[in-house]
């Protein structure tokens, strides 16, 4: 006897932003395993999403898709200084949540959060599609497997000139929680300390900010850092250089016995040890990792277990990002 298919989780984004569309566009090959509705202080906004992407439902605030309860579970997608407050009210009233990145903008926040979705017995991600990747996911094999022996060196390097207009959230640091890094340099926080060696110390350097044009944020950082394995490395970060097609470039992760050479974007990973190089192609289809983080949200609703990418796991990022700033 063939089991029934589970019902659709139904969630509804709060926030039609350029975030919720990024994801809206991700869950369209997931519609038997989720059904999206859209909410916004803007009602016609809200309405227009729900058209595009077959919506069950646009709400007119925030408050109204909490309440509803044909609503299973909440994407959090506005500017991090509200995401405490809605988090907190979500998961009050029994609802799910999916925050984007970065969740919160102090280990405080973290911790609220933490104590709330345990009073909920709701299950709470952050939305850090990068630990997703399949690209990740190839690395953390390739270490775990020595590909390469053990590791000395690793070089993280997305360099890009993507200037922000002066009407986008993100440039006001007030609404985004800090300066570029802070608000999209956290993937790659969480991309060094997540492939099975832990960051143990931890050093950041920022340039002297430029302050000409619209985009005014600090908009590039250079992190130190060691890891329990005793490598070291490095992340070269910056969103106001020029770079070939606009983002393409090389990381390295360095061992004794041969180098890991990826295109920071995901494209393809490259193993030499000895004779020659291998060139693997992880995958394209989920080349950001969306779809794996939407399966794992939903994997965790149905069974109760913990999502990969948990409050405690970003929180981890958040102890990395502040010995940074400080």
């Amino acid at each position: 006897m063939i089991a029934p298919m589970p019902e659709p989780v139904r969630l509804a984004f709060l926030g039609c932003g350029f975030i919720t569309d990024v994801h809206s566009r991700h869950l369209r090959s997931l519609r038997d395993a989720i059904v999206p509705s859209y909410a916004s202080r803007d009602r016609a906004k809200a309405d227009a999403f729900t058209r595009r992407f077959a919506g069950a439902a646009s709400y007119g605030d925030y408050a109204a898709a909490i309440a509803d309860p044909a609503i299973d579970g909440v994407v959090i997608a506005v500017p991090p200084v509200y995401h405490r407050d809605l988090a907190l009210q979500s998961l009050a009233a029994g609802k799910h949540v999916l925050i984007e990145k970065p969740a919160f903008r102090m280990l405080a926040d973290y911790d609220a959060a933490i104590a709330a979705r345990d009073a909920s017995g709701r299950t709470a991600i952050v939305g850090e599609n990068d630990h997703y990747k399949p690209q990740a996911v190839c690395l953390r094999r390739l270490i775990a497997e020595r590909a390469i022996g053990d590791m000395v060196l690793v070089s993280f390097v997305t360099i890009a000139r993507r200037l922000k207009t002066a009407t986008d959230w993100r440039n006001d640091e007030a609404l985004a929680g800090g300066d570029a890094f802070f608000e999209e340099g956290i993937h790659w926080l969480h991309l060094a300390g997540s492939l099975g060696p832990r960051i143990t110390t931890i050093h950041g350097y920022r340039p002297t900010p430029s302050r000409e044009g619209p985009d005014r944020r600090a908009k590039s950082m250079l992190v130190a850092f060691h890891l329990d394995n005793g490598a070291a490395g490095a992340i070269f970060y910056s969103r106001e250089v020029p770079s070939l097609l606009r983002g393409l470039r090389w990381s390295k992760i360095f061992g004794r016995e041969g180098v890991i050479t990826f295109e920071s974007n995901g494209l393809c990973v490259v193993v030499r040890r000895g004779g020659s190089p291998k060139v693997l192609f992880p995958g394209l289809r989920d080349l950001r990792g969306y779809r794996a983080m939407y399966r794992d949200f939903v994997a965790a609703i149905r069974t109760g277990r913990a999502p990969e990418m948990s409050l405690e796991r970003a929180r981890d990022d958040q102890r990395l990002m502040d010995q940074i700033r400080a």
